[in-house]
């Protein structure tokens, strides 16, 4: 038996075709308050990417669309494409599945890097400079 993704209810076959207003009435108020904004012209920026991804989506559904837009909510008729999104020095690849619907695309491409510092030893510190080797 194989388990299918489910979003709030819908699974994956049944995503791609819900319509706006049933995804405004499920997402959170944040997703809802944004979206409600783009379509009504107060955010144009985001309102002409959804548009962008819409006819990116018709012509060539495979091909990966940059962006900068870290706050575009992800839609669910974006399900099986694949985003680039710049996370300030790099595009990482974003590809978007049932489990990513109604989140920021920022929230999957991290910022920040892991560091992994080196032990302490000779030449760590300026005092450790001097120090006599064996």
């Amino acid at each position: 038996m194989v388990k299918k993704d489910v979003w709030k209810g819908i699974d994956e076959d049944a995503i791609s075709s819900v319509s706006m207003d049933d995804f405004l009435q499920k997402a959170t108020s944040r997703e809802r308050r944004t979206l409600k904004r783009a379509m009504a012209n107060k955010n144009k920026k985001l309102k002409k990417f959804i548009d962008e991804v819409r006819e990116t989506q018709k012509q060539n559904p495979k091909k990966q669309i940059r962006t900068h837009l870290r706050y575009a909510v992800i839609l669910p008729e974006w399900v099986g494409l694949t985003f680039g999104v710049h996370n300030g020095k790099e595009f990482k690849r974003v590809e978007i599945t049932v489990k990513k619907v109604g989140k920021r695309l920022g929230d999957f491409a991290h910022t920040t890097g892991r560091v992994a510092h080196s032990g302490p030893g000779v030449g760590a510190t300026r005092g450790s400079k001097f120090v006599p080797l064996k």
